[in-house]
This record gives C-alpha cells, sequence and structure tokens, in this order.
C-alpha cells in the first residue's frame, strides 16, 4: 500500500519506518528542509531503541522516502496520515493549528478518494475539524478517521509492530476495511483491531494516559506517606501490585512523570472537562500532585545541607524524563537542576543520550561529564533523576573514591536500602528510610 506520513516526530518516524517494514510504500514529509535532508542521508534524528535498523533497512529498499513536497507525495497515496505536534496551549487546550493547517492543504490537493488518519493525539471533536477544513476546497470524496498511537518512547518500536491493540475511530466501511487490510500484520498473534466511532478512539487514548499518569501520582502519594509514617513503599508496592486487578506496572515511586505525552494530555483532557462544565477534580489533583513531585527531592537535599547550597557541587545522573530516550520534555531533572542552580550550586551532569537536547536549553549554566563516573569528581554528593540501566550497578568503590561525601539523594530507588547502610552511605530515596548520619 502507498502511505504517506506527514510530520517526522516521534510518532510519524516511528509509524512511517515500521510501515515500510512490513513492505509498504511510505513517503514521510516534513516542512523543515534540513531535518529532511538529514533523514534522505540516513541520520535517523531522534533516538529510539531499535529505530536505526530498521530505518536503514527500509531506505535501503526504498520503501521509505522523505520529502518537503506534499502535493506530489500524497498523488498515490491510500492512506494519509497525520503526525503533526499538538502542543498545550497557556490554558493546557491542544493547539491543533499544526493539523488543520495541513488538512487545509490536503483539502485542496487531493484528486481522488484517500483515507486520512489522525494519528497525533487530539481533542475530542478533532476528526471532526479535520473534514470540515479539508472539505471547504475538496473536489472529491474522503474519510477522515482517528487513530491514536499507544507508542511508549523507548519501546516504540516493538509497540508499534507488536502492539497489545489498534484503536480505530470510523464510521465508514470502506476506511475501516483499508485500516483493517493496513494493520493485519501486526496483530497476527490475535491481538484486537478495536473499531468504534471517532470521538470514542480519540477519548480513548487520553483516557489511557489521564489513568497511568493517575496510577503513577497515586504511588508518588503513598510513598511521601510511608516517610511520615515510616512504612517502606517498595514493600506496599510488591504487596498490592500482586494483586492482578491492580497489577505491577506503572507502581514505582519517583520524582513524577514527565515526556511529551502524560502532562500534555492530562492538561488536555482536563481542559476538555473544563469546556463542557464537568469539574475532573481527580485530574487537577494529579497535575498538582506531580508538579510538586518533581522537586520532592530539593528538602532533602536542603536539609542536608542546612540550606546551604551555595558552591556546592552536585553530580547528576540523568536528564532524560525516562531511560531510553533523549526526550527531555517535561523532565522531572530539568526542574530538580533549576532549583539547584537558584540555591547557588555547581552542577555536572551526565545521560546516555539527552545531554545535547539539555545543552540546547541550558548551555553552560551546567557542566556535562562524557561518562557517570566523571560527573562524580570533587561532587559534594550524587543526584539520580533517570533510572538508566547504567546506572544500576555502579562501581561503588569509584564512585566513593570520586565524591568529596557519602552522600546520594535517589530521586528513582534504585539502589536498596540495606546495601546502602552496608556501604555507609547517607542515602535519601523516596518513600522509604533514609539512612546515614548527616556530615
Amino acid at each position: 500500500m502507498n502511505i504517506v506520513v506527514v510530520g517526522t516526530g516521534y510518532v510519524g518516524l516511528v509509524t512511517g519506518t515500521c510501515l515500510a517494514e512490513t513492505g509498504n510504500t511510505v513517503t514521510c514529509v516534513d516542512i523543515n528542509k534540513e531535518k529532511v535532508d538529514q533523514m534522505k542521508n540516513g541520520i535517523v534524528p531522534i533516538y529510539e531503541p531499535h529505530l536505526d535498523v530498521l530505518f536503514h533497512r527500509n531506505i535501503k529498499a526504498g520503501r521509505l522516502v522523505f520529502t518537503t513536497d506534499l502535493a506530489s507525495a500524497i498523488e498515490k497515496a491510500k492512506i494519509i496520515f497525520l503526525a503533526l505536534p499538538t502542543p498545550p496551549g497557556e490554558d493546557g487546550s491542544a493547539d491543533l493549528s499544526y493539523i488543520l493547517g495541513v488538512a487545509g492543504d490536503l483539502g485542496k490537493l487531493i484528486k481522488d478518494y484517500k483515507v486520512v488518519v489522525d494519528k497525533s493525539t487530539v481533542p475530542v471533536g478533532t476528526a471532526e475539524k479535520v473534514k470540515k477544513a479539508m472539505a471547504i476546497h475538496a473536489k472529491c470524496e474522503f474519510d477522515v478517521v482517528s487513530n491514536p498511537e499507544f507508542l511508549r518512547e523507548g519501546y516504540a518500536v516493538d509497540d508499534f509492530l507488536k502492539p497489545d491493540r489498534v484503536v480505530i475511530g470510523t464510521s465508514s466501511e470502506r476506511a475501516r476495511k483499508m485500516m483493517e487490510e493496513l494493520y493485519k500484520p501486526y496483530v497476527r498473534q490475535g491481538n484486537p483491531i478495536i473499531f468504534m466511532d471517532e470521538r470514542s478512539a480519540e477519548l480513548t487514548k487520553y483516557a489511557a494516559n489521564a489513568f497511568l499518569a493517575t496510577k503513577i501520582t497515586f504511588m508518588n502519594e503513598i510513598a511521601n506517606l510511608c516517610e511520615k509514617l515510616g512504612a517502606d513503599v517498595d514493600m506496599i508496592r510488591i504487596g498490592i501490585g500482586a494483586d492482578d486487578r491492580i497489577g505491577k506496572r506503572f507502581l514505582f515511586p519517583g520524582i513524577g512523570y514527565g515526556g511529551s505525552c502524560f502532562p500534555k494530555d492530562v492538561q488536555a483532557l482536563a481542559k476538555s472537562a473544563q469546556e463542557v462544565q464537568y469539574d475532573f477534580s481527580m485530574l487537577r489533583s494529579v497535575m498538582e500532585v506531580n508538579e510538586k513531585q518533581k522537586t520532592i527531592i530539593i528538602p532533602k537535599i536542603k536539609n542536608y545541607f542546612k540550606n546551604d547550597l551555595k558552591g556546592k557541587r552536585f553530580a547528576i545522573w540523568g536528564l532524560a524524563f525516562k531511560p531510553d530516550t533523549d526526550d527531555i520534555r517535561e523532565a522531572p531533572a530539568l526542574y530538580v537542576i533549576d532549583e539547584l542552580l537558584k540555591a547557588g550550586a555547581v552542577i555536572c551532569a551526565h545521560d546516555p543520550e539527552a545531554m545535547t537536547n539539555v545543552r540546547k536549553i541550558l548551555g553552560d549554566k551546567i557542566m556535562y561529564a562524557n561518562d557517570p563516573y566523571e560527573a562524580l569528581k570533587d561532587a559534594d554528593a550524587l543526584v539520580i533523576a533517570t533510572e538508566w540501566g547504567l546506572f544500576r550497578t555502579p562501581d561503588f568503590d569509584q564512585v566513593t573514591s570520586l565524591l568529596k561525601n557519602k552522600v546520594i539523594f535517589d530521586g528513582r530507588n534504585l539502589y536498596g536500602i540495606d546495601q546502602m547502610k552496608q556501604l555507609d552511605y547517607y542515602y535519601a530515596s523516596i518513600g522509604r528510610e533514609t539512612v546515614g548520619a548527616k556530615k
């Protein structure tokens, strides 16, 4: 099948590459000529595990091509995916200007029947707006489908190739058959393609992300309560996770959620509720708690150093909002860094993938280390902000030799309490006993 994907961000590039992997001919369209030229030359513009292998294989096979020319790209296309940004406005609502702008262009350009697919995360009613924008100039039939993505950064390729479900919102039987044909190769093991109306499909994505954000936030609240009551959140997590009604996933406490999806989608869903005069009080609480959670470790740091951080040097491990990505959007690490800098601290950070993106924002306000140990040299303490695998089993002899003080503030609970006691560290984490004596 001949397919066009408009937009080459995380969703667009993964979608286009994975669709090409099953034999489709895919043209990815982007207005950024420099980015398009880079992709034509085999440069993957984002970090996503396993994407580079598929990317290069399908370019070589001629199934994956890139262009800035929307008109020529869509001539032979049967299905056009819109994978465009929907950034939050000041009031939390999703900005649809990119999607509706392209929809208007498509209305002028299409000459035969096309299925236009909203792949971006969009508010309820967007499919109708896209259809209306296209209909102003369209001279032929078309259908607009909602097909929300459920791709986890760090696992996006596997999530696309082996989805646990595919959600498709359409009222058109013709579009339904084409979408079913397109997705059949990805659900051969029996996972469902779930058809529904467009509005329900749009809301499904927001509901899923809001529920997961709520689950994370609930565990963070339990962790904060544990510290007050002398309980251990790790034990509680295991105890409730064994209940199959609750499940083991998304129960790890920490310094809040970030990224491109959860913060934006929770805000947008809350805004949608507000627009229909529904008081979604739970979502408001989720947002408020998460905002506080991002810097929950700062009082622990200030308490240890007796509220005097001026000139103190901190090593920070992890900058991305989660491991296995270079995405720093709403990353808790950035909030921690901001608070430390305000207090006069000096920071040297290391992240396997995200340092380039952080440097674009912070420049030389902080220092950047080539490896985790380089960041530790002469630091007064280590702060862990992202749970990258390489941070889980460090050489503690080397860590101890490089740090000025045996002090760790762990925002992701990477190490065991007993282990830290044996190593004689001052160790403060989330929802667990703080061990070691202050200096």
